[in-house]
């Protein structure tokens, strides 16, 4: 059932609108704002093994069954932009939820810099991530009137990684859509794969939108993930915006381009809705 957040718990993940701060300097003109006009949308705590992590929920005020996306963060954390990408998705008839996955190492939102960000991001098993999206899909199934049976995800940047795996760890989704995440890395105890690693065997279909001058991300490891996904079955699909660069989807950033970016969210929903979404 779904019900308003009360105030005590509005306060205890207050966390998730602050951090954009850092996240947004400097400042891009062109920063999309969607209003909470005819949406359920506010923090929300999901049940986890081993406590609750805070998460940001969106969704249609009325109706029921409705279809679910996770929404995954970028280094930064749940702050606002994240947020409106969930009411985006809201507005076009889903359950839209991003969970803080980052917070048992520490609060990335309450931080200043990239480099105190990047040691906490790093401390994240990938193990604990895939878990707490489980998680919370279960909760939005029991407690946000979400219908399991349509589950998709979407994520940017180290959420766009994310985005992969968990694909091939829930074969159950619809289809995902990873905006610029890396494909290639070193395997480490708490990251042992990355998205080329599971591309030859994933059955979800994922649709990679990745920028042509993404200094982050090769070209060339692009190609690599492209050759992979040749041998599997989940007919995913890459599109390279070759004047694009990283972030180019982040409207409160300089990297954005406000046409590779439209032309990804139009990309997103006609994928979404030919995988039944």
């Amino acid at each position: 059932m779904v019900k308003d957040i009360t105030r005590r718990e509005f306060i205890a993940t207050a966390t998730l609108a602050t951090g954009f701060a850092l996240a947004v300097q400097p400042v891009s003109a062109k920063v999309i704002t969607t209003d909470a006009k005819g949406l359920v949308a506010g923090a929300v705590k999901i049940p986890v093994k081993d406590g609750e992590i805070p998460a940001y929920r969106a969704q249609p005020n009325t109706g029921d069954n409705f279809p679910i996306v996770l929404v995954i963060q970028e280094i930064f954390g749940v702050h606002e932009h994240i947020q409106d990408v969930a009411r985006r998705f809201a507005k076009l008839g889903y359950l839209a939820i991003a969970p803080e996955l980052f917070i048992r190492q520490g609060d990335v939102l309450k931080l200043s810099s990239v480099d105190e960000i990047r040691p906490i991001v790093a401390k994240v098993p990938d193990a604990q991530v895939l878990s707490d999206l489980d998680a919370t899909v279960d909760w939005a199934v029991k407690s946000s009137k979400g219908n399991a049976e349509k589950v998709g995800i979407t994520g940017f940047c180290w959420g766009g990684r994310i985005t992969w795996l968990y694909a091939a760890h829930n074969p159950k989704l619809k289809a995902g859509v990873a905006w610029y995440g890396r494909l290639v890395g070193d395997a480490t105890e708490l990251q042992p794969r990355y998205p080329v690693d599971i591309a030859s065997t994933l059955t979800v279909p994922i649709l990679g939108l990745y920028g042509g001058q993404d200094t982050g991300i090769p070209v060339n490891t692009v190609e690599q993930m492209r050759e992979k996904l040749k041998s599997s079955s989940s007919k995913s699909e890459i599109v390279v915006y070759p004047n694009a660069p990283h972030a180019f989807f982040a409207d409160y950033r300089p990297s954005y381009r406000e046409k590779e970016a439209k032309d990804g969210w139009k990309r997103l929903q006609a994928w979404f809705k030919q995988h039944g979404l």
